[in-house]
């Protein structure tokens, strides 16, 4: 019911930056809470970062706290995540995701809607 589409990825050095978009269409986010995951082959999602309904709180995982920040456009239909200080270890597909409950939003069971994913590699 709620289309996301991930843009911004690509291949950048460590100690760079990048700035994610994930552009909703369909219904309005506004209503939602907004996060961002990042998968690596063989691994499981994991959570990145997440923004609440009406932003009320935002939320980092430990590893990229103080690196990357989450902020939202609800005019826009749009969800950024700035990453600076990109470390290899930040390689990974990174997806958008939309949850109508908004609780628990630092893991994946809340969401509702994903997009497909746009690849961030960090060269060392």
């Amino acid at each position: 019911q709620v289309q996301l589409v991930e843009s911004g990825g690509g291949l950048v050095q460590a100690g760079d930056s990048l700035r994610l978009s994930c552009a909703a269409s369909g219904r309005t986010i506004s209503s939602y809470a907004m996060g961002w995951f990042r998968q690596v082959p063989g691994k499981e999602r994991d959570f990145v970062a997440a923004i609440s309904w009406r932003e009320i709180g935002t939320y980092y995982a430990d590893s990229v706290r103080g690196r990357f920040a989450i902020s939202r456009d609800n005019a826009k239909n749009t969800v950024y995540l700035q990453m600076n200080s990109l470390k290899p270890e930040d390689t990974a597909v990174y997806y958008c995701a939309a949850a109508q409950k908004r609780t628990s939003i630092n893991t994946r069971y809340p969401y509702d809607y994903w997009g497909q994913g746009t690849q961030v590699t960090v060269s060392s």
